[in-house]
């Protein structure tokens, strides 16, 4: 009876031990948020890269479609078709690109059309699986294809509608044959209030402002049992002025904040059992011993991030562990400044900064512009400010512009 009631005890005993878990937090848990197809938050065209990859609140030019595309609306050139080129790791390899080719047209004194083809290249992948093999290429690339239209809702306002097609092919055939590219759509709302142009005590002067949301809509997958990838759905909001000193020479300014509306990676633990040694009742790293995984992957702080991408796009908002400020180093924020004269030379230079926490993109940029009739030449030039070198820093992008029909609306 007693070695019965000597075994129940030390159970009992022992069941009480192994019972006490604890929650410790993973060690390589990133703060960066994260999304599927980011080559589409790569300023394509040079004027919005030399001015620190800014465009929402911009002066209207042929490559407003990736930036806000209700500046269609006060275009004065009737259309307009712009090519782009920008080498992206061109310091490590040649054959990684991004193109881009868009088309305006206004359709009227209140309304516009606009589409634009984007294409990221990750160049040609040799495949090799010995001595004996012949080699297999494969080209990894991911596209969007979109159109928009645009209408004034007065005299100094516009919005647009922007409908989007985002394919992602880089699943490599020869590894997996079952692999097909993934696909989704998104759409973009977006507005631009443009003021008429005040007389000043020594010049005249202009007000813009513009806001967009982009690339709303559902998530994505490369396989049936894979991981869903959030679209970069993202909220810019912009403002500027326009110092007009004459008829030849014009200064503009402009500001632009934007945040990714994709949920905040939480904090992330695994649950231990563990002894008691000390038999406080807590655990003490110096004196417990830790036992066997209970449960991966419990998250500690923050919100569960697997949610629908509606949902995702509001709780982005207040779902980071760190709280109001680190909602707020999920902002980024980009000045940028402008120089015209007689609208066929222009200089710009820009600022983009991003916190070191969420992304570490920090940079300065320069470009110049040239116009000679219908024909405009952009180029532009990257110099990182972060320890966390750019993939396009000593890259020269170009864009290639042809604005048809110059002249044939009055918006000024």
């Amino acid at each position: 009876m007693k070695n019965q009631i000597l075994i129940l005890f030390t159970l009992v005993f022992t069941h009480q031990i192994i019972a006490q878990t604890v929650v410790l937090p993973n060690t390589n848990d990133s703060r960066v948020i994260t999304t599927g197809l980011p080559f589409v938050l790569i300023a394509s065209d040079a004027r919005a890269a030399a001015m620190g990859d800014m465009g929402v609140a911009t002066s209207v030019d042929v490559f407003s479609q990736q930036w806000n595309s209700s500046k269609y609306a006060f275009s004065e050139t009737k259309q307009g078709i712009g090519v782009s080129y920008t080498p992206y790791l061109s310091s490590l390899v040649k054959d990684i690109f991004l193109g881009n080719l868009t088309y305006f047209n206004r359709i009227n004194e209140r309304s516009a059309f606009a589409a634009s083809f984007r294409y990221f290249s990750l160049g040609e992948i040799e495949l090799v699986q010995d001595e004996f093999s012949q080699a297999l290429i494969e080209k990894p690339n991911e596209m969007t294809i979109d159109a928009s239209y645009s209408l004034k809702l007065s005299e100094q306002f516009a919005m647009s509608v922007a409908m989007r097609y985002l394919r992602s092919d880089l699943k490599i055939g020869a590894i997996d044959a079952d692999a097909i590219p993934a696909s989704t759509f998104g759409v973009d709302i977006s507005g631009y209030y443009q003021s008429e142009e005040q007389a000043y005590a020594s010049f005249n002067g202009r007000t813009r402002l513009g806001f967009a949301i982009q690339n709303i809509g559902p998530k994505f997958k490369y396989d049936e049992g894979g991981q869903e990838n959030f679209q970069p759905t993202t909220l810019r909001l912009g403002g500027g002025f326009d110092f007009i000193l004459d008829e030849y020479n014009k200064v503009s300014v402009t500001a632009e904040v934007t945040k990714l509306l994709v949920p905040t990676p939480p904090i992330y633990g695994t649950e231990f059992n563990y002894t008691d040694n000390d038999g406080n009742g807590e655990y003490n790293p110096e004196t417990d011993d830790l036992g066997s995984v209970v449960t991966p992957n419990v998250i500690i702080d923050g919100k569960d991030p697997d949610v629908g991408f509606f949902q995702g796009m509001f709780q982005s908002f207040g779902d980071a562990p760190g709280g109001f400020s680190e909602e707020m180093k999920e902002w980024t924020w980009a000045l940028g400044a402008e120089y015209m004269y007689q609208d066929s030379f222009g200089f710009r230079a820009g600022y983009f900064h991003e916190s070191e926490e969420k992304g570490a993109r920090q940079f300065f940029a320069i470009g110049a512009g040239f116009k000679y009739n219908v024909i405009g030449i952009d180029l532009s030039y990257l110099f990182s400010a972060s320890q966390v070198k750019s993939p396009l820093e000593n890259t020269l992008r170009f864009s290639l512009t042809f604005n048809l029909g110059p002249g044939t609306y009055r918006e000024y």
